[in-house]
This record gives C-alpha cells, sequence and structure tokens, in this order.
C-alpha cells in the first residue's frame, strides 16, 4: 500500500505523512474574512481542503479539523460603517451566505469554526508571553508590535531573509515601530471606532492584530504543536511566516509539522482576487452553472497549480461530467450504498494518486478509465466501483437523469431538434473535411447539453437525450 506524501512548505519538498498521534490529525486552515461575498479564490482554497479532509479520513484517520472566521479587521469596521450597521450584524450575514455556497459546492464543514471574537483572552494571553520574552513592545502610538529582528528564523516558511525584506513593502510603514518589518500585535483602539470594536487590556483598550487571531485560534483547539496548516498561496508571506513567529516565540517549540498551500486562481494571468476587481462570487457563477459542474472543474487541476479562470474550461469541465453521469445513466445501481473496492485496480491507481499529494488529476482520470469500460462491458460491478470511487471525490452523488436532465435544461433551456440536426451536418462536415478538432468540439457541445451520438458504419448518426 501506498504511503501518504505532502508537499510540505516548510521543507520545500514532498514528505511521508507522520501525524503527531498515531491515527488522529489536527488541521487548521485558515478561513474567510467575512464582510463581503466569496468568490470563486475562495471555493477553490475551501475546496481544496475539503479534499485533503475528505482523503484523510478515507485513509483511516481521525480528523479535527479546524477552519476560522475573522470576524474583527478593518474591513469589517469600514463596510458595517459604511452599511451603517453593526459588525456582528454584517459578519451574521455573510457567514450565512458563505455556508450556503460551501453547502452547494459540497464542501463539508469542519469540525470546529472558531471566531476570532471568541478568543480574544487567548491572543492576550499569547502577546503577554511574547513582551515577558521580550518579543513584543508597546510603541509611542498605543500599539503593540512584535520585535521580528529578535526572533531567529524569521522568514524559513517564505525563504525570505530580513536582509531581503525592505521597508514599505508588503509591510505596514508605521513610525511608531522600531523596524519597519515589525507587525502589530495589538491596535490601540481608535475614537473613530465602534465600541464592538474595542476590548480592555494591560495595554489599553484596543483589538488584536490579524496574525495574532490564528495563533490564538490554532493553539486553543489544537495545541502549541499540531500536524497541518494551510490556506491560500497568498498567505505564505506575511501571514503564516508572523504565525510561526508568533507561536514559537511564545511557547518556544515548533508550531506545525506540514504547511500546505494552495495555487491562486488566475484570470488572464492575473491573479484573481478583490483588490484587482476581477473576482466572480461564487454564487454569480451559480446562477449560470450547476454546482458539482463548478466543484469538478476545480478538481481536475492540481491543488498547488494555478487554476486558470474562464467559461470556456467550465464548458468542458461540464462536457467531462456529463460523460460520466452518461456511462452511468443505463445501470441499475440499486438502492443500498456503494462502498469502494481498494483491491481492484483502477482504485489501486486512485490511491496511488491521492497519497502522491493529494493528485486529483490522475485520480479523475481513473473514473474515465471505468467510464470507458462501463460504455464497453455495461458491467453493474463496473458502474458501482466508478460511483463509488467518485464519491471520495464528493462526485457523482445524484441520480444520473438528474444531472442530465439539469444539463439539458440550462441555459436558454436546452437544443431544440433542428439546433440539433445542425449541429450534427457541422460535425459530419468537419469530418469529412479531415478537420477533427472542430468534430470533437461540436461533440463535447452536444454531449454537454445531454446529447448522446451514436455513429453508424454507414456514415449516419443518430442521437438521443441522456
Amino acid at each position: 500500500m501506498s504511503q501518504l506524501k505532502i508537499y510540505n512548505t516548510l521543507a520545500r519538498e514532498k514528505q511521508v505523512f507522520v501525524p503527531m498521534e498515531a491515527g488522529k490529525v489536527g488541521m487548521y486552515v485558515c478561513g474567510m474574512t467575512v464582510y463581503d461575498y466569496c468568490h470563486v479564490g475562495h471555493a477553490r482554497m475551501m475546496m481544496a481542503f475539503d479534499v485533503i479532509y475528505r482523503w484523510l479520513m478515507e485513509s483511516g484517520y481521525e480528523v479535527k479539523y479546524v477552519r476560522n472566521i475573522t470576524d474583527i479587521e478593518d474591513k469589517i469596521i469600514k463596510r458595517a460603517g459604511e452599511n451603517g450597521e453593526t459588525m456582528s450584524s454584517l459578519v451574521n450575514r455573510f457567514t450565512r451566505y458563505m455556508d450556503e455556497d460551501t453547502e452547494a459546492l459540497g464542501i463539508l464543514p469542519p469540525n470546529f469554526v472558531p471566531r476570532a471574537t471568541e478568543h480574544v483572552p487567548g491572543m492576550l494571553s499569547i502577546i503577554d508571553m511574547l513582551e515577558a520574552k521580550g518579543l513584543a513592545y508597546r510603541s509611542d502610538d498605543g500599539d503593540v508590535n512584535f520585535a521580528v529582528r529578535d526572533f531567529d528564523g524569521y522568514g524559513k516558511l517564505s525563504g525570505k531573509s530580513l536582509d531581503d525584506l525592505r521597508a514599505g513593502e508588503r509591510v505596514d510603514v508605521n513610525t511608531g515601530k522600531r523596524d519597519p518589518l515589525d507587525f502589530v500585535l495589538w491596535k490601540a483602539a481608535k475614537e473613530s471606532e465602534p465600541e464592538e470594536a474595542k476590548w480592555d487590556s494591560k495595554w489599553g483598550r484596543g483589538r488584536p492584530g490579524w496574525h495574532i487571531e490564528c495563533s490564538a485560534m490554532s493553539c486553543a483547539l489544537l495545541g502549541e504543536h499540531f500536524d497541518i496548516h494551510g490556506g491560500g498561496q497568498d498567505l505564505q508571506f506575511p501571514h503564516h511566516e508572523n504565525e510561526i513567529a508568533q507561536s514559537e516565540g511564545a511557547f518556544g517549540g515548533p508550531m506545525v509539522n506540514y504547511w500546505i498551500h494552495n495555487g491562486f486562481v488566475r484570470v488572464d494571468n492575473e491573479k484573481m482576487s478583490k483588490s484587482l476587481g476581477n473576482f466572480f462570487t461564487i454564487r454569480d457563477v451559480l446562477k449560470k452553472y450547476d454546482a458539482e459542474v463548478i466543484r469538478f472543474f476545480i478538481l481536475r487541476s492540481h491543488y498547488r497549480s494555478p487554476l486558470n479562470y474562464s467559461d470556456v474550461h467550465i464548458d468542458d469541465a461540464k462536457a467531462a461530467l456529463t460523460r460520466l453521469y452518461t456511462a452511468l445513466a443505463d445501470i441499475d445501481l440499486g438502492s443500498a450504498p456503494v462502498a469502494v473496492d481498494w483491491d481492484e485496480e483502477h482504485a489501486v491507481r486512485f490511491r496511488e494518486a491521492m497519497d502522491d499529494d493529494f493528485n486529483t488529476p490522475l485520480a479523475v482520470a481513473e473514473l474515465f478509465d471505468l467510464a470507458s469500460e462501463v460504455n464497453r462491458t455495461k458491467s453493474v460491478g463496473t458502474a458501482r466501483q466508478l460511483k463509488a470511487l467518485a464519491g471520495v471525490l464528493g462526485l457523482l452523488e445524484r441520480a444520473p437523469q438528474d444531472f442530465l436532465q439539469a444539463g439539458v435544461g440550462a441555459g436558454e433551456g436546452g437544443l431544440d431538434e433542428t439546433r440539433i440536426a445542425t449541429l450534427i451536418a457541422q460535425r459530419a462536415a468537419a469530418k469529412k473535411a479531415r478537420n477533427f478538432a472542430d468534430a470533437d468540439r461540436i461533440r463535447t457541445e452536444l454531449t454537454a447539453a445531454g446529447i448522446i451520438l451514436e455513429d453508424k458504419p454507414d456514415g449516419t448518426t443518430n442521437w438521443r437525450r441522456a
């Protein structure tokens, strides 16, 4: 049996996964700052760790999965003020929207979803420890900052040295700091900010900095030292680097054994983000596409690779997912739960792929091999294996007809018979001209609309709705 290997950002290599406690895994993932709708980049992050969570459980581990909510932060204060509402009202509303989006995408809820505001005492305790060790100081403006140059090893996660980090780049420039690279642990209260954004402390009224929030929440729920910490690639520096500095500076030992970071979603070769204004919210995308199609689109790329977002790529994912469902459409799978036969050859290769740093593209390839076998043999056993393996990734969990009929009815109400006949004629002409790329594209378009083609020996083509 293969061993699970994880690409550890800290080590910059794949490593065999060895949990701190046999059979158990503690995993913390940085979640949303809830002041707006989640976009596809957020979906990619949550999907990546949903797959990791599922595979760890499928591998027999008891997983304690924590994904936090940031509910106190500059953007939240600003947006609530603009709306004329309380921060808690804003946060509760967008948390509900986030939960609706993730449920639609088949993302399992974590075991624990802590909110930053529930852990302020823990944050103050860590800051107190850092101050006692000379790693934190109060500046003239009332903020409490972390003294980066006094922590040995700063930069080990991101690979950045202090000499390479120039003041003013990706760090706050604050005249109250001893060094421009220092980061804030506790922000002194401002009169303009609402009372619900202020807590009492030995340093005066104020609120926590962003980085200290995750150190406190992960420690409270998983301990000072735990197995896996994850998040988007953009959090590697400075957020995760600063978490390491705070936690290891306070507790005097390693914080995390395996750091996992997912790749960006890109649009026109730029990272998708709110700041660039090139983002698509999950709920807007779900108005146009089936949720499982979006899930499948994301899973076809390795979690560490860039994911290129476009309608063309999603349409292609829809056509591919349709092929999988079509393979099951005429098979009676029965009503009993379907279990994976892990000794079967496709399942063995599926496991090897997933154990190789959660390689979903290779795992999905095994699903298509199985689908081809089902189409060829009409074997109920093979069809059940296909459905069971896909279920490990949260796919093919609906009745095939439910998906296929939804696919026909999507967009402008599906294709009428005139349009189908036209496309079939265009495909025949493309084949005759040996333009096989166009012929394949037309077949893909028809398949995505739930139209199944059957090429006859005499050169004609029959069709039927799936």
